[in-house]
């Protein structure tokens, strides 16, 4: 669990990435889960095919509905729907297109966006969250400067709806990003990389 300088919980997402793991993905899940180190798992591993995503997220909403955990299934909407899972995180593109009728049986939309503009867009498609990212340099956009806490606090300052910061984020800075605007963090490497 993050925390800041005064001990107040900080908001913080797990993203996932199982290439990062040191250890086995599920049983790293588990541990994320049962110890409350986040508020919630964000399944997101983009290079599944439909089918490996779906029984990988089977399992993972197994895990987390164990511990009355939140899960967050990632762009494959019709999957989240079939596996009973109320909250999804779509490419905007993605949120965009999708249909209303579809839209509404989520209880949380989210999205990614990398500006104040796309940050709109999706506040207007229906989002109830945004991640922002990313912020700081991070070894998943390597050679990319980060785009820093001022983009935070633009795109917390032009929705109305929570914004995550992605991208860098450790125990050492996460408060800055809160304190820049921003509702919560996202942190990847953070939690997939300790080894069991």
């Amino acid at each position: 669990m993050y925390r800041g300088s005064s001990g107040e919980r900080i908001p913080c997402l797990c993203v996932t990435n199982r290439k990062l793991c040191q250890g086995d993905f599920y049983e790293r899940i588990r541990q994320i889960v049962q110890n409350r180190e986040a508020d919630a798992i964000l399944l997101r591993e983009k290079d599944l095919s439909w089918s490996e995503y779906e029984n990988m997220a089977e399992k993972v909403l197994g895990i987390c509905q164990e511990a009355d955990m939140v899960c967050i299934l990632h762009s494959f909407w019709e999957s989240a729907l079939k596996l009973h899972c109320q909250n999804i995180h779509l490419p905007l593109d993605i949120l965009e297109t999708m249909p209303d009728k579809e839209k509404s049986y989520f209880q949380w939309i989210g999205s990614s966006v990398h500006s104040v503009e796309q940050a709109k867009r999706a506040e207007g498609s229906g989002a109830d969250y945004v991640i922002a990212g990313h912020v700081f340099e991070t070894d998943c956009k390597r050679g990319m400067p980060g785009r820093g806490l001022e983009f935070i606090q633009k795109v917390s300052g032009g929705v109305h709806i929570p914004v995550y910061g992605i991208g860098g984020i450790c125990q050492e800075n996460a408060e800055a990003v809160v304190r820049a605007g921003a509702a919560g963090v996202c942190v990847m490497s953070g939690f997939m990389t300790i080894r069991q």
